[in-house]
């Protein structure tokens, strides 16, 4: 095993603390980054890493002690994944419980233990937590690494990963402890913050691929599937028309002019790709289930945003 601490930008005492114990352990590298931001600093680790593995991890999270021999003997395990991952558990940077919103997202990716639920749920958030992935260095570097831009560089990756055909899989036990905080880079980077640039990577990323030949529609009226129609149209989607329960929303034109029908004249899959984009607790949860009751399967029929 190797460690390699990428200093970039420090601004406290953590520079003196890693060079310290880089000082006590070999297996210790410090790498100094020259640009700012963490895109270039993962690019860095991964190219002076000399492990055909690399695990991510972050400075204010933790890990089990055998986090790392468990993901390897996966790794070795499924020649086939180009990564894996393990469930977490979140907390407090002090220990109490973490914000309801990553609670509620730690609950969901916990759940994601096939690379078929992985790759599914590909376009709601990431579907991997990144300080708990090991991935292959050949396969990451071969797709160009991280990249940087007005989106949140592990979730462009993941989906880059995914496109090309890379299977992901999981170590079904909790071996990283999650932690959240208001400084955390999700509470403050802009573009992990804004939701329209989460929208904006999942058109771009669903016109490349599901939506590259056929046209959708889109489930929900409310104000989530009025942006998503709006970044899908500005990517260039086709889409026919818009789902809702809401009687008093059927029958009328919304956003950009679509027609919104009922649930509940919904028929059988025809070839055209349905995207939920509600934001209701549980709501997503009960249409894929009425979707399923028709006949419509994920992937083929049906995808969720939200």
């Amino acid at each position: 095993m190797e460690a390699l601490v990428v200093l970039n930008g420090i601004e406290d005492k953590s520079e003196a603390i890693a060079q310290a114990w880089a000082a006590r352990d070999p297996r210790i590298t410090l790498l100094n980054s020259p640009l700012k931001g963490i895109v270039p600093a993962l690019n860095l680790g991964i190219k002076e890493a000399r492990s055909p593995l690399i695990a991510r991890f972050d400075a204010d999270d933790r890990m089990a002690p055998e986090r790392l021999a468990k993901q390897v003997a996966a790794m070795h395990a499924h020649p086939e994944w180009a990564l894996s991952t393990t469930q977490v558990e979140s907390s407090g940077v002090a220990g109490g419980a973490a914000g309801p919103g990553m609670t509620r997202l730690v609950r969901r990716l916990n759940t994601l233990t096939t690379h078929a639920a992985m790759h599914a749920a590909r376009f709601i958030d990431v579907p991997v937590v990144h300080p708990a992935v090991m991935f292959r260095r050949d396969i990451v570097q071969s797709i160009g690494g991280y990249r940087d831009g007005h989106f949140g560089e592990d979730h462009e990756l993941w989906l880059r990963m995914l496109e090309a055909g890379h299977r992901f899989g999981m170590v079904e036990e909790v071996l990283v402890t999650w932690r959240d905080h208001e400084e955390r880079m999700t509470r403050t980077d802009p573009k992990l913050v804004s939701q329209g640039a989460l929208r904006d990577l999942v058109a771009r990323y669903l016109l490349r691929g599901p939506l590259a030949k056929r046209s959708c529609r889109v489930w929900g009226a409310g104000k989530c599937g009025k942006s998503y129609i709006k970044a899908l149209r500005e990517a260039g989607a086709h889409i026919d028309d818009i789902i809702d329960i809401d009687p008093a929303k059927v029958g009328r034109s919304m956003a950009h002019g679509l027609r919104v029908v009922a649930a509940d004249s919904l028929g059988p899959p025809d070839g055209r790709l349905i995207l939920i984009a509600v934001a209701a607790t549980g709501a997503g949860e009960l249409i894929s289930e009425r979707l399923q009751s028709l006949g419509y399967q994920v992937e083929r029929d049906w995808l969720a945003l939200r």
